[in-house]
C-alpha cells in the first residue's frame, strides 16, 4: 500500500491537478484508493457510467474500442480523468494488459472534496482553463 505522500507524488503528474498545491493534493490522496486487476481484467467498459478516474501505479492498461487500440497507459499515466467532470458514458474500454495496480479517485468523493475545499477547486479550474486555452491555440482559422 502506498502512503499518502507517495500518492501525492503520483497525483502531481496528473494535468488537471497541476495547479493544486502539494498540501491540497494530500486531501485528494486521502480519498483515493488502490485497486488491483488481473491480466485481461476489465476496469470499465465503453458506455459505462463515469464513476472514477485512474492512475497507473504498476502495470499497463489498454484503452480501446473493440479491436481498435486508442492508447496504452503505463506507470504514472492517468486515464478516465474526464469522468470526474462529465456525465457522459465512457467512450473506451479499459483492460489490464498485465497484473495492474491503480490509484482510483471516485467521482462522488472528488465532488464532495471540491465542495469542501475552494483551493482545490480553484487549482483544478485553473488547470482546465489552461488546457482549454492550449486546445484553442492549436485551432487554425
Amino acid at each position: 500500500m502506498f502512503t499518502v505522500i507517495e500518492k501525492v507524488i503520483f497525483l502531481q503528474n496528473v494535468d488537471v491537478f497541476s495547479e493544486v498545491s502539494t498540501e491540497q493534493l494530500a486531501y485528494l490522496a486521502v480519498i483515493s484508493e488502490e485497486v488491483s486487476f488481473p491480466r485481461e481484467g476489465t476496469i470499465y467498459r465503453e458506455q459505462d457510467p463515469p464513476d472514477a478516474m485512474y492512475l497507473v501505479l504498476e502495470g499497463r492498461v489498454r484503452l480501446h474500442r473493440d479491436s481498435l487500440e486508442v492508447t496504452v497507459a503505463g506507470p504514472g499515466d492517468p486515464f478516465g480523468t474526464w469522468a470526474l467532470f462529465d456525465d457522459e458514458p465512457r467512450v473506451v474500454t479499459a483492460t489490464a494488459l498485465e497484473e495492474t495496480r491503480l490509484l482510483r479517485v471516485g467521482r462522488e468523493d472528488f465532488i464532495d472534496l471540491l465542495a469542501e475545499n475552494v483551493q482545490i477547486t480553484q487549482g483544478v479550474l485553473k488547470a482546465l482553463a489552461r488546457r482549454l486555452h492550449g486546445l484553442v491555440g492549436r485551432v487554425k482559422v
